[in-house]
């Protein structure tokens, strides 16, 4: 064996070393509202790679709010939401558990993007579990399957209309990771002007 191939044999393999910014660390911070040392330790794991970064915190993110979904939630909002200069108007109340993360912008967003959705998307039900048995067949007929249905109707599974890549329970989970509070949409209400008043505008 030539000397230079043994020097290259025995030389250790050293790996590539990537830096974290802080620039990049503060970017991932602001997109996913994660702490510092969460934020560098993704960037880390990730080489640098600030989608992949963001997707994994989001999935540590859905694994926190599983294990905080039992947990009682009263406190929280009544958020009203009006469209088409007063021609359609939503509410809804979700809650959270403390009054501190109910007055935080995060929170307040949230209930905002969830009454703006039932306005714009008249759902008939909060979730799957809501919908009576008895109304399951008319879904199929009406959407052509129980799923596509359920995606259509249900307020938590319909795609979110300011990203369609998430659903609305995605939203929810998604908060209650950044929060560190269990969130639950409780209920919601969607009213239109002149909706299902009879054709003769319910005069005598």
């Amino acid at each position: 064996m030539l000397p230079d191939e043994r020097a290259n044999e025995q030389a250790p393999q050293q790996e590539a070393i990537v830096v974290i910014s802080a620039n990049l660390v503060k970017e991932l911070r602001e997109k996913s509202g994660a702490g510092i040392m969460e934020c560098k330790r993704a960037l880390e794991e990730t080489g640098g790679d600030l989608e992949k970064a963001a997707g994994m915190l989001r999935q540590q993110g859905l694994v926190k709010a599983d294990k905080k979904s039992g947990r009682s939630a009263s406190e929280g909002l009544i958020e009203p939401y009006i469209h088409g200069g007063g021609r359609i108007g939503a509410i809804v109340e979700v809650n959270c558990e403390t009054d501190f993360v109910a007055r935080t912008p995060d929170f307040k967003d949230l209930a905002h993007d969830i009454a703006m959705q039932v306005a714009a998307t008249s759902p008939r039900y909060l979730d799957a579990e809501s919908v009576p048995e008895g109304d399951v067949p008319g879904l199929e007929r009406e959407y052509g399957s129980r799923d596509a249905g359920i995606a259509a109707v249900c307020l938590l599974d319909q795609p979110f209309i300011k990203d369609p890549k998430l659903t609305v329970r995605d939203l929810v989970r998604d908060r209650i990771g950044k929060l560190g509070e269990n969130i639950i949409v409780r209920r919601f209400a969607r009213f239109e002007l002149g909706a299902d008043l009879p054709a003769d505008g319910g005069n005598g």
